[in-house]
């Protein structure tokens, strides 16, 4: 069965992301939580611990941690990514686009 968007979304197949059509700033932050969001779990993954140590280490409770585990990225504000991020020891890069 073949999913169609929502109107006012467009599907990009770079990465499978939703886009807003209409508001370019939006957007971008749903592209920047994604981004953020996948290398905070692949970085969590690589610390090989049980998700309840992982949780401790990061200072989040484990309901929020399989959150982010299952990449339920509308439930993470940009600000709360970077909070983990940097409690993870990861070191945040941005690039211009252009």
């Amino acid at each position: 069965m073949r999913r169609v968007a929502r109107p006012g979304f467009e599907r990009r197949p770079s990465r499978g992301a939703l886009d807003l059509t209409g508001n370019p700033a939006e957007a971008a932050n749903m592209t920047v939580r994604a981004d953020l969001l996948l290398q905070i779990r692949e970085w969590i993954r690589g610390w090989d611990l049980p998700q309840e140590r992982a949780a401790t280490r990061l200072d989040l409770t484990r309901p929020r941690l399989d959150d982010l585990m299952r990449c339920k990225r509308d439930t993470f504000s940009l600000d709360a990514l970077v909070t983990i991020a940097t409690a993870s020891v990861l070191r945040i890069h941005l690039e211009d686009a252009a």
